[in-house]
């Protein structure tokens, strides 16, 4: 089953986060979503190891980046 509609298919969540922050910054993020990953000490990897055991966290964050595809 292909996805053509899917703005998401294909690319991954490292991919989304390290976009998200270099057109946003963290500052940004933790202001937008507030979770402890882009507020304390914001990284990569902790945002990667939280959002990929929060469901709800990453469907924000992937709203977000949906979001920043239609600025472009």
């Amino acid at each position: 089953m292909e996805q053509k509609n899917n703005p998401l298919h294909g690319i991954k969540l490292q991919q989304i986060i390290t976009e998200l922050e270099a057109y946003y910054g963290w500052e940004y993020l933790g202001n937008t979503i507030p979770i402890r990953c882009f507020t304390h000490n914001p990284s990569i990897k902790s945002s990667l190891k939280f959002l990929r055991r929060t469901p709800w966290a990453r469907t924000k964050v992937e709203n977000l980046y949906v979001h920043m595809l239609g600025k472009y």
